[in-house]
């Protein structure tokens, strides 16, 4: 059965006007009368939010009610996809600040089940912007300039999955402890004794279990993930039941990354965690892993959205993105360098060990 693609929209009940999430109050304000209005109260309630059952939706079985369907555009520059309003027929990728024509399409999608709310908004997130470019001593000044008094951000919900599982895993290995020797050497024609380490080491095994309980995955490619990675600790505990109040004046990206690609990333961080359980069990002063059979079972998932500020700036040619987390304030993004300031840098540091070299030639 087809799908109608879901609009949200949020009507001001005073003027008409389309109303926007407000950062850190929890409600909506209208923009052009003032009006303001509170966040849908379901929300509030701290119900928890129920995970899906990952085999049935690998098996493309999740209940009806469980996928939507949402019109998105997609960057040929970057392969952002996020959402755009239909009236919007042209505008700038927020992710690369390419020129981009919304000649939107239907995708279907798996919905999300829960959203950290921004909780920065525009104005502190690009003080947190150019707090950090400011720190970047070798950064252009004309960039630092463009961006203190550049556009506004854009508020972008970056999809993300989040898997639980149970997991249980038996392990072969090895465990060495250090001992020492004492011995006799000869040095510059002396003899010395000295204590030499050794490690002996014999066969273990054993089992480790762990419940793993919303491990993190990035469900996009638009930004470099070594930008977004770096954003974190996120703090889920503040995840809400899903309401699309909070997306009022902010776009949210589609995922681009799949349930199962997503999987398959959260076990081989899920397997670290394991191999350093392993290792801790273990014990001792050195640890030889030989062989590691986990069991793994009650997997599940969710599709969450996390807050992100983004900048992308066009200078001299070249695009520079950064990231701010919506949340907490952290910001990461390209480092931009001045040729001149580094070679000012490297003049200076010439002079400085000239002047050394002088003194020291002088005081011989």
């Amino acid at each position: 059965m087809s799908q109608t693609p879901v609009e949200h929209r949020f009507p001001c009940h005073q003027c008409g006007a389309d109303m926007r999430f407000e950062p850190g109050a929890d409600r909506l304000i209208c923009d052009f009368c003032g009006n303001t209005e509170a966040v849908e109260k379901g929300a509030f309630t701290g119900e928890a939010i129920r995970e899906l059952d990952f085999e049935a939706a690998i098996r493309d079985q999740l209940p009806q009610a469980e996928i939507e369907v949402t019109r998105n555009v997609d960057c040929q520059n970057c392969g952002a996809s996020f959402e755009f309003d239909e009236s919007i027929h042209s505008a700038e990728c927020p992710f690369c600040a390419t020129p981009v024509v919304t000649d939107t399409g239907a995708h279907r999608q798996i919905k999300p089940k829960g959203v950290v709310p921004f909780a920065l908004s525009e104005p502190q997130a690009h003080e947190a912007m150019n707090a950090w470019l400011g720190s970047l001593w070798f950064a252009p000044n004309g960039l630092r300039e463009y961006a203190r008094k550049g556009r506004k951000m854009n508020g972008i919900y970056v999809p993300y999955w989040t898997f639980d599982a149970d997991t249980k895993t038996q392990y072969t290995g090895q465990r060495g402890d250090d001992y020492y020797e004492t011995q006799t050497v000869v040095r510059d024609g002396k003899r010395e004794t000295v204590q030499v380490r050794k490690t002996r080491w014999h066969n273990v095994s054993g089992r480790v279990a762990r419940f793993f309980d919303d491990v993190l995955v990035l469900a996009s490619r638009s930004l470099p993930k070594k930008y977004t990675d770096a954003l974190q600790p996120w703090d889920l505990s503040a995840l809400l039941p899903y309401s699309a109040d909070f997306l009022a004046g902010f776009r949210a990206e589609g995922y681009q990354v799949d349930l199962s690609d997503g999987y398959t990333e959260g076990r081989q961080i899920m397997d670290a965690i394991i191999l350093r359980d392993i290792k801790f069990d273990i014990g001792g002063d050195h640890q030889r892993v030989s062989s590691v059979n986990t069991t793994i079972k009650d997997v599940t998932f969710k599709h969450i959205l996390l807050p992100v500020w983004l900048a992308a700036y066009k200078y001299r040619g070249k695009s520079y993105r950064f990231v701010v987390n919506g949340q907490t304030g952290k910001v990461q993004g390209e480092r931009p360098y001045s040729a001149w300031k580094i070679a000012f840098a490297v003049i200076l540091g010439l002079i400085a060990a000239g002047i050394v070299g002088y003194i020291a030639a002088q005081n011989q």
